[in-house]
């Protein structure tokens, strides 16, 4: 549902990528994905040991869990190690597929940090992969790929890296000419989980289709409960969490006092408990909400709590509250109502079928611009979201609990 329509026309798009979602697919983009399909690869035999690299943000490997069900699927007597940062492990644990998992390497020049790529280059290269199936459109991923010795490459054709790959799958949102596009830009707009079907079938997999998995873990169910029950908070009023960050930048931020007005709100009309639960960073951000609002208030950021603890306590919220960020994703995954501010991204990268799910923004003459920090003199886009509109869409995702 949206406050403010951004697009003139909306059309279902369904069939082959196996679901029906509201899309936004251009005719170059309908012809890529339903005419063109990549016919399916051949493998024989068939790989016995599958490298997949991972995203780098929290939301796009939320995103990527169907895919990964059905590749797992696919090739279910095979041995997969999974690449991806640290602090995505428990974003993913307790996935019936998630095999062995191999970490990136800190980042720097240091010979400490050279030491630990040498190391880590080694460590995939003794596993003698006969398949790597590359999620990110990076370099850096088919470049690793390459150097571990993966017989199979797998990936889209994109960022200069097609030398490096075995099998280059044709890019299906790539614009014919981007002069002519309204949006300039090499790509249009496609939700993930479609581009990410498109891989998915050439590699024969079946239609994964847009249902997010995420499993919460016993130890964090454990402590979120014990949490809850600590600051003395009653279970059978609704409880809204409230993620306010966003790791891409401060653009995609609300301003902190109008979440706390909202906030105040949700107390005042549902009696609602409000939880504030920053990422590491975000802590200034959660406190300044936490101190603009005129009702009590759950503030976790003494430490702030894990993804694994995030996971578990927006399981058991009634209700999301934040930015374009990937807790949001978290609560597709286990099917939770959602208000979520929209400012300079692009909606339709992360569309689902899923509903529950209100997203409020402003149409604006210079977005969506995907800027990190807004360069203008006034962020229109987020500082034109007013509370009323918020409150509004949090009224809606609430109303069994109206009084």
């Amino acid at each position: 549902m949206r406050l403010q329509p951004q697009v003139a026309v909306e059309e279902l798009f369904s069939g082959c990528l196996g679901y029906t979602t509201p899309c936004y697919l251009s005719e170059h983009q309908r012809a890529c994905v339903t005419a063109n399909l990549p016919t399916a690869l051949q493998f024989e035999p068939e790989p016995q040991k599958v490298l997949v690299v991972l995203p780098t943000w929290v939301g796009d490997v939320v995103m990527a869990t169907p895919f990964l069900a059905s590749l797992h699927k696919r090739f279910s007597h095979a041995d997969f190690t999974f690449v991806m940062y640290k602090h995505l492990q428990s974003v993913l644990a307790g996935s019936p597929w998630l095999g062995k998992v191999v970490t990136w390497p800190p980042k720097g020049k240091s010979p400490e940090n050279k030491q630990a790529k040498a190391e880590f280059v080694q460590q995939l290269q003794q596993e003698h992969f006969d398949l790597a199936v590359l999620l990110p459109n990076s370099f850096s991923s088919a470049w690793l790929a390459f150097r571990c010795g993966a017989k199979r490459r797998v990936g889209f054709n994109r960022d200069g890296r097609g030398l490096l790959l075995t099998d280059r799958i044709k890019v299906p949102n790539k614009r014919p000419n981007k002069k002519d596009a309204p949006n300039p830009g090499p790509f249009e707009p496609m939700p993930l989980v479609e581009y990410y079907a498109v891989l998915a079938a050439a590699l024969g997999c079946e239609p994964p289709g847009d249902q997010m998995q995420l499993i919460t873990q016993q130890q964090d169910d454990l402590h979120i409960k014990m949490l809850l029950l600590d600051q003395g908070i009653d279970p059978d009023k609704p409880l809204v969490t409230l993620c306010p960050g966003a790791n891409f930048g401060a653009s995609k931020c609300w301003v902190p006092e109008r979440f706390a007005q909202v906030a105040d709100l949700l107390v005042k009309e549902f009696d609602a408990t409000i939880a504030i639960s920053p990422g590491p960073g975000e802590e200034p951000l959660a406190r300044a909400i936490a101190d603009a609002m005129q009702q009590p208030n759950l503030l976790l950021d003494k430490p702030c709590i894990t993804l694994g603890e995030l996971k578990s306590l927006i399981a058991r919220s009634d209700l999301l509250l934040g930015n374009d960020t990937g807790p949001r994703h978290f609560a597709r995954a286990f099917d939770i109502h959602r208000v979520t501010v929209f400012g300079p991204t692009e909606e339709r990268w992360t569309d689902t079928s899923h509903g529950k799910e209100t997203i409020v923004r402003v149409q604006v003459p210079c977005g969506p611009c995907h800027q990190k920090v807004c360069p203008l003199e006034r962020q229109i886009c987020m500082e034109d979201v007013t509370v009323q509109m918020v409150f509004a869409a949090c009224q809606q995702e609430l109303a069994a609990y109206k009084k």
